[in-house]
């Protein structure tokens, strides 16, 4: 399983990295136009120093012979220049992933935390009114889109109210393991992170929410249910230790696959607050035309995304023993 897991996890980066290599090409303009400012340089030093970063780019060269050439830079973990700053691709990440990273995952955390007893208690109490008033609820934070979301609580809590940080990051727990010299308070790190782990977290409350609902109103309907209830088992218990963990298959998946929407929305999140993460570079680093550090940017969160799933396929085997025992049976 391993094996061919790792197989997949190769052809996946090979296809982003030539999507990424050719879409990013067929953009309208030329890099050179904006890495070099004619209009503040004399026309002569203006013409040699645009000859000069389109020979460094490798822009001179045929398209097959570009796209060869970084394909093998890839293999070789070398991501490259960031031709604006003159610094590698990896200083950029060392400083934006850590950012996207924990926003992530405590927004994950927030999720799964309100989302699984919410679940639960909504299929406990199917058709009831609490039932009915949090699926309304649901529908009303799913339909509340991430940007007005982020401007209230930056508006009302940050800079209104006061009571947390409206704008700006404090390294965390995560930032020194990429980069010794960033260190923080994490007192003050978590402080940052509430806000947009909240704004990011609201909509996939909602969801996971639902799914675990449905699941969990079909699994206790299963015979295996009736049995422990005819054994005089407890509800919570029946609840929380024979009908969450089948139920939670559905709900894995989406988390793993949602870790795409999380990256989408922690582009708007990151602008709204000010934090220095993976989506703030990608969009610095399109309407600049930063070839190279875009491609590497968007083929680390490939290899992101795929890594976690391939984790999440992990997970089931736990969650769920038939699963186990499927696979060890073929």
């Amino acid at each position: 399983m391993i094996a061919s897991r790792l197989i997949q996890f190769l052809i996946v980066l090979w296809l982003v990295a030539t999507f990424t290599f050719f879409l990013i090409r067929i953009i309208p303009g030329d890099p050179v136009d904006i890495l070099v400012p004619t209009r503040r340089l004399p026309g002569s030093v203006a013409a040699e120093r645009a000859k000069e970063v389109r020979r460094d780019l490798g822009l001179n060269n045929s398209l097959p012979k570009q796209y060869v050439d970084y394909l093998a830079q890839v293999a070789t973990f070398d991501l490259g220049k960031d031709y604006g700053s003159g610094r590698p691709v990896t200083d950029t990440l060392k400083t934006a992933l850590p950012v996207s990273l924990q926003l992530m995952l405590y927004a994950q955390i927030l999720a799964l935390a309100f989302a699984i007893p919410l679940g639960v208690f909504t299929a406990y109490r199917a058709g009831t009114r609490a039932d009915r008033s949090l699926n309304a609820t649901a529908f009303g934070l799913l339909a509340l889109p991430n940007f007005v979301l982020g401007l209230l609580l930056s508006f009302i809590i940050g800079a209104e109210l006061k009571w947390l940080p409206s704008v700006g990051y404090e390294p965390g727990w995560l930032d020194p393991i990429f980069d010794s010299s960033r260190t923080g308070n994490f007192g003050e790190h978590i402080k940052t992170m509430i806000l947009p782990s909240v704004t990011l977290a609201v909509g996939q409350i909602a969801i996971y929410m639902r799914l675990l609902r449905s699941d969990m109103i079909a699994t206790l309907q299963e015979n295996f249910i009736t049995m422990a209830r005819s054994k005089g088992i407890s509800d919570r218990r029946i609840l929380w230790r024979h009908a969450l963990r089948p139920s939670s298959i559905t709900l894995l998946t989406v988390a793993g696959l949602n870790v795409g929407t999380l990256i989408g929305g922690a582009v708007v999140v990151e602008v709204i607050f000010n934090l220095g993460g993976m989506g703030k570079a990608i969009v610095f680093a399109l309407n600049t035309k930063q070839y190279v550090t875009l491609q590497s940017l968007i083929l680390v969160i490939a290899a992101l995304f795929v890594l976690v799933n391939f984790l999440v396929d992990l997970l089931y085997t736990v969650v769920d023993p038939r699963i186990r025992r499927a696979r060890a049976a073929s």
